[in-house]
C-alpha cells in the first residue's frame, strides 16, 4: 500500500553461503533515531556480502520475480537447503503490524533447461525452488489487538493454511482454489514466491467489493499489498556483481508519477555507460529528479553537475514511444558523457538519488555492498553522519573503510565473526568515550569479545609465500 510505512527490522540466516547461522537486528535502541542504518564490517569472506545477497533474495520474492539460477549455489555446501526469516514493522492505515516472513530454498536440477547435448557434458542445469513459505504477524489497531499467529503457511497440499485465514482472504470458490493450486505449483517450478505472486494477490482482491467492511479481510489484504508495494518500489539492493538487482554502472531513480492509465511508476534505471530508452512521458520527471540531485552533488563534488541529453525517438517493447537519453557530466564549462568520469564520481552518482530518498522518506530501504568502494573516506563518513542524524529511511551497507566507525553512533555498527554458526555480532563493553575504530583494532589483536572477529595472519608466512610464488613464476 502506498500509505504504509514498512521497515525491515531483523533478519535470520541459516545455511546461506558461508553463514551457517547468523542473526542481525537493524534498529538502534541507544537513541531515538528516525533513520535506521546498519554498517557491517569484517574480514574478507566472513559473511558481509551474504547479507546483501539475502536482501537481494527478499527483493526477488516480494516482487514475484524468478530467483536467478546462480543463486542455487548460495546454499551452504554442507546443507540441503537454506532458511531465511525476515522481520518487518509496518505502520498502515488500520494500525501497526509485526510481520515475519520465512522461506526455504533448495537446489534442483532444471529439466526445462536440459537438451540433447547434455550427454556431452557433466554440467547439469540447476534452479532454486522456494518452499514452505510462511507469513506470520501480530497486529495492534485502535480497537483491536491480534496475537502473533500464522497468516499464510504453504507447507500443505492445499493452497495454504490455516483454513480460516484462507476462507477469509480468498473465499470458498472451488474454481479459484483449483487455479491457485496450479499457480502454487507453477511458482515452485519457476523459482518464484507463491505468497507474493500476482495470482494470490488478484484472488484476494476479488473479495474486496463484498468484504470491504470486513476488518479481518482488510487487515490481511493491506498486509499483502504493503509488502508487495515495498518490494517493488521501496526496497533497493545494489550489488557489486552482475547478479544484483541494480549494478554499479546504473543510476537508480526512485520517484512516483501517474501514467494516463493511472498506474504508478516508482523505479527506473539509467545506464551510466550508454544511452537508455525511457518512456517519453517520463523524460521531464527524470530531468526534475536529476535537477534535485545536482543540488546535493554540487556540495559533494564542487563544480560538478549532471544532465540528460536527448537523442531521438525509439519504440519501446510495449509499442509506446520512448526517448533515447544519455547522462552527461558538466564540469569546467565542458560537457562529456558521464561514462568518462572517474569510477569514484560514478559511484557517488549511482547511489546519490537513493541517499536523497533515504534522507527524506521513512518507508525506503537501500542495501549497498561495498559502499566505500571508490569514495573518499572523509566524504563517506560525513554523508553517513548526516543521514544517521537527520534522515528518515533505512540504509544497510557493507564496507572495508573504517572511517564510519568514528562518525556513526556505535548502535549503527555490526561486525562479522570467524564463527560460521554465529556470523554477526555487536561489540559489547564499549563506553561512550571509546573510539569504535580503535576498539575494533584492539579486539583484532586481543580478542576480548565473545566471538573472534578476525582470523590472525602471520606476516613471516605471508612474506615467505610471496617469495616462493615468485620463484615458481620465475620472477
Amino acid at each position: 500500500m502506498k500509505n504504509s510505512i514498512v521497515r525491515l527490522s531483523e533478519i535470520s540466516i541459516r545455511n546461506f553461503k558461508n553463514v551457517k547461522k547468523g542473526q542481525l537486528y537493524f534498529g538502534n535502541h541507544r537513541k531515538k533515531y528516525r533513520s535506521s542504518i546498519l554498517g557491517l564490517y569484517g574480514q574478507n569472506g566472513s559473511g558481509k556480502t551474504a547479507l546483501i545477497d539475502a536482501l537481494q533474495l527478499l527483493k526477488y520474492t516480494l516482487c514475484g520475480k524468478a530467483v536467478p539460477a546462480e543463486m542455487a549455489d548460495y546454499i551452504n555446501v554442507d546443507a540441503e537447503y537454506a532458511n531465511l526469516i525476515y522481520t518487518f514493522d509496518i505502520q498502515a492505515i488500520l494500525g501497526k503490524y509485526k510481520v515475519f516472513y520465512e522461506l526455504n530454498i533448495r537446489k534442483e536440477e532444471d529439466a526445462a533447461e536440459q537438451n540433447l547435448d547434455m550427454a556431452d557434458t557433466d554440467e547439469v542445469p540447476s534452479k532454486i525452488v522456494i518452499f514452505d513459505e510462511v507469513l506470520t504477524y501480530s497486529f495492534e489497531g485502535a480497537d483491536e489487538k491480534v496475537r502473533k499467529g500464522p497468516f499464510i503457511d504453504t507447507h500443505t497440499e492445499n493452497v495454504f493454511v490455516p483454513v480460516s485465514k484462507y476462507e477469509c482472504l480468498i473465499g470458498k470458490d472451488k474454481g479459484i482454489g483449483l487455479d491457485l493450486l496450479v499457480a502454487k505449483k507453477m511458482a515452485a517450478g519457476s523459482s518464484r514466491s507463491f505468497i507474493f505472486s500476482r495470482d494470490l494477490l488478484n484472488a484476494a482482491r476479488k473479495q474486496r467489493a463484498e468484504k470491504k467492511s470486513d476488518a479481518e479481510y482488510m487487515r490481511h489484504l493491506i498486509l499483502l499489498e504493503s509488502l508487495i508495494f515495498y518490494g517493488n518500489y521501496e526496497l533497493f539492493v545494489i550489488n557489486t556483481t552482475n547478479t544484483g538487482m541494480i549494478s554499479m554502472n546504473a543510476l537508480p531513480l526512485a520517484f512516483k508519477y501517474e501514467e494516463q492509465n493511472g498506474s504508478t511508476v516508482g523505479q527506473m534505471m539509467l545506464s551510466l555507460e550508454s544511452p537508455t530508452v525511457i518512456p517519453k512521458e517520463a523524460v521531464e520527471i527524470v530531468k526534475k529528479v536529476i535537477c534535485d540531485m545536482n543540488i546535493v552533488l554540487e556540495q559533494l563534488v564542487p563544480g560538478l553537475t549532471i544532465g540528460l541529453k536527448e537523442s531521438g525517438i525509439e519504440t519501446l517493447k510495449n509499442g509506446k514511444e520512448g526517448t533515447r537519453v544519455q547522462l552527461m557530466s558538466h564540469k569546467n564549462n565542458k560537457e562529456i558523457p558521464l561514462k568518462y568520469e572517474s569510477e569514484g564520481i560514478k559511484k557517488i552518482i549511482s547511489i546519490l538519488q537513493l541517499l536523497i530518498v533515504i534522507y527524506n522518506q521513512p518507508s525506503i530501504t537501500v542495501a549497498i555492498d561495498e559502499l566505500d568502494s571508490g569514495v573518499f573516506e572523509y566524504l563517506l563518513g560525513e554523508i553517513l553522519r548526516i543521514i544517521s542524524e537527520k534522515g528518515k529511511g533505512q540504509l544497510i551497507f557493507t564496507s572495508h573503510n573504517l572511517r564510519p566507525l568514528e562518525t556513526l553512533d556505535r548502535g549503527f555498527i555490526a561486525f562479522t565473526t570467524t564463527n560460521p554458526s554465529k556470523r554477526y555480532m555487536r561489540m559489547s563493553n564499549i563506553k561512550d568515550n571509546n573510539n569504535l575504530r580503535d576498539f575494533y583494532f584492539r579486539d583484532i589483536v586481543l580478542g576480548e569479545q565473545s566471538e573472534e572477529v578476525y582470523e590472525p595472519t602471520n606476516n613471516s608466512e605471508i612474506a615467505l609465500a610471496f617469495r616462493e610464488a615468485g620463484e615458481i613464476s620465475g620472477s
